[in-house]
């Protein structure tokens, strides 16, 4: 049987599909432009009104009265920094060890599976829900808001992107690499811990900094919770001031220097969350190449 004939050349067809490439790649540079114009015209504005804002009192005192010249967001910086403390060491420990379970123990049992469907539920569930529930469990039962159950809020964010940050990085681990640890005589949980979370500890790492980079600006959940408190105060059982919810409650405010306050917070959550995602992809990044 004799081979079949390449097709002859179609000069029509190449110029069309040539045309058709130019104007693909036209059109997605187009779009790319106008998302990146949009995105410099909003951090410029921000860069602009918040750096203004930015001077000694910013940090070192709290958020004044209305009416008041002056203050600053030193009380809701602090705030800010134990809620979303408290919940990472929450949620840290609790979202990894059940990728470990998912991952290396459960695999297809039926607790495993319906642990990942919940987990995707809150991965998708919008955050003025889960803090709606923590303020039905934590806050009315108690008859006070406090900065704990902000933090529990917080946690329930969090949890599961570190869950699934860690199960899938757990999956990526080559079977051999268990096989030899087990060949060893090793351990099952000690071929977990020591080996395969070894094996993808920047990829865990990066999860958590995008779980805390989550929380830092999440408003909805602390005005259900944590509230606000317009006094400096370490005390996690009692209403505590924070950077999102003051910047929203100082941004609809009439008063200028409020606004000015507010531009001058949400300059510094940007910065916060800018700093922690160049750190996750620059560990992601090492990893790799290693």
């Amino acid at each position: 049987m004799s081979a079949s004939s390449p097709s002859p050349f179609n000069a029509s067809i190449y110029r069309r599909r040539k045309l058709v490439n130019r104007l693909g790649l036209l059109l997605s540079s187009v779009s790319m432009a106008i998302g990146l114009i949009g995105l410099l015209w909003i951090l410029w504005t921000l860069f602009y009104n918040g750096v203004a804002a930015l001077d000694w009192n910013f940090f070192t005192k709290s958020t004044p009265a209305p009416g008041t010249p002056g203050g600053g967001m030193a009380n809701a910086i602090v705030g800010s920094l134990m809620v979303v403390g408290f919940a990472t060491l929450v949620s840290t420990p609790i979202g990894i060890l059940s990728g470990i379970y998912l991952s290396e123990f459960g695999k297809q049992s039926r607790f495993a599976q319906a642990t990942r469907f919940v987990v995707d539920i809150m991965l998708s569930a919008p955050s003025i829900v889960i803090g709606l529930f923590v303020f039905a469990i934590a806050v009315a039962t108690v008859g006070n808001f406090s900065g704990w159950a902000g933090s529990l809020a917080l946690s329930l964010i969090a949890i599961p992107v570190v869950v699934r940050t860690t199960e899938n990085m757990l999956n990526l681990v080559p079977g051999s690499l268990r096989e030899a640890a087990f060949a060893l005589g090793a351990p099952r949980w000690k071929v977990s811990l020591a080996v395969t979370l070894r094996a993808v500890k920047g990829g865990v790492v990066t999860g958590v900094l995008l779980a805390v980079a989550r929380m830092i600006g999440e408003t909805a959940p602390l005005l259900f919770t944590a509230l606000n408190n317009q006094f400096f105060s370490l005390d996690m059982s009692q209403p505590m001031a924070n950077l999102p919810v003051v910047i929203f409650n100082f941004a609809m405010s009439p008063y200028a220097d409020w606004q000015q306050l507010a531009w001058g917070g949400a300059f510094i959550i940007t910065l916060v969350v800018l700093a922690i995602n160049i750190a996750a992809r620059v560990l992601f990044r090492d990893k790799v190449r290693s």
